[in-house]
């Protein structure tokens, strides 16, 4: 027998490096469609890269995450939140010694089904279409069926469950989704503070002083409580767990960030507007199916997919961008646009 490839070399120093905890490699309930290996990357590994240069992920950049429209280079978009996430997540990964491979790969697909517009989008169509709309659903929709041109990504059973599964109402099967999901939480609380204050929403000096007694003034400060509080909560243990004093704080944060700043008239005065706006899409494409993307009617003619479900996966693919672009195109005459 000759020497082993390189990904059984890698597979093999998991076994001696990291926690009996972790999920190995080599010991992956695999993909859906069965493929030969990569000779030299992981199934873990393969699927991060497979994501990565998916064009679900490239529109991240495209895609609202708290601020609509903001005036400024320095505002968090979908796709910044996700990289945030995945060094929140390689950084407790990495201390705990578990995947650090599979829990990039989960943070940067978690958020792929997101729609334009953030939260209003999600929102609206989730009151439009018959069958509700939850973007962690949609995630995983899009890697299992929509990218690649309805082939899907054929990423592994533990990528597709932490992806499926980042929400704090779910729970995921292995510990690197766990810390995903924590992960997740970690960086909005404290970049959409960060955004908060440079947009003079909030001042920093806002936040109780309760808070910022457990867990810092700062956005250094309060990551690196947080990711501390995970880490030497969790160190030994079968399980990913937070401190529960710095959680309560967290989830105080948390509290008043929907109090000041989720529900603030500055921050979401468009909100009602573009959850409008992608009503108006959703409810053209139901009635004009024939101006979707051929892919799409494909999907409706060929495959039988719901229409309504289609649209669906057809409009939360859209960068804010283009789907005001899309209204004025269907919505609005050419000659009033120079009116």
């Amino acid at each position: 027998m000759g020497d082993p490839c390189i990904r059984q070399q890698v597979e093999r120093r998991e076994h001696e490096i990291l926690s009996p905890n972790a999920s190995f490699a080599d010991c992956s309930k695999g993909r859906e469609i069965p493929e030969e290996q990569c000779d030299i990357r992981t199934i873990f590994q393969r699927d991060r890269d497979r994501i990565l240069h998916a064009k679900s992920f490239r529109r991240l950049k495209g895609k609202t995450q708290v601020f609509l429209d903001p005036e400024g280079d320095h505002y968090r978009t979908r796709l910044t939140h996700t990289l945030e996430v995945a060094q929140n997540a390689r950084t407790i990964a990495r201390a705990l010694m578990l995947n650090e491979d599979l829990v990039e790969a989960i943070a940067y697909g978690h958020d792929l089904g997101h729609t334009p517009f953030g939260h209003a989008g999600e929102r609206a169509l989730n009151s439009v279409c018959p069958t509700g709309f939850e973007h962690n659903k949609q995630s995983l929709r899009v890697v299992k069926y929509l990218e690649k041109h309805g082939e899907g990504l054929n990423l592994s059973y533990e990528v597709c469950d932490g992806i499926v599964n980042h929400r704090s109402s779910c729970k995921p099967t292995t510990l690197e989704g766990k810390i995903v999901r924590l992960s997740d939480k970690i960086a909005y609380v404290n970049h959409d503070i960060d955004d908060a204050i440079r947009g003079g929403i909030i001042h920093g000096h806002d936040i109780p002083k309760e808070i910022t007694d457990v867990i810092g003034d700062t956005l250094t400060k309060r990551i690196n409580t947080m990711i501390h509080g995970v880490v030497t909560y969790s160190a030994g243990k079968n399980e990913i767990v937070m401190n529960p004093e710095i959680e309560a704080a967290m989830l105080n944060l948390r509290k008043f960030l929907f109090e000041n700043v989720y529900t603030n008239p500055a921050a979401k005065a468009q909100e009602v507007q573009a959850e409008r706006l992608v009503s108006y899409l959703y409810e053209y494409y139901v009635d004009h199916i024939d101006a979707l993307p051929e892919e799409f009617i494909d999907m409706i003619e060929k495959k039988g997919e719901a229409k309504e479900l289609v649209v669906c996966d057809y409009i939360a693919g859209m960068t804010d961008r283009f789907a005001v672009g899309k209204l004025k195109e269907l919505f609005i005459p050419s000659q009033w646009e120079v009116m």
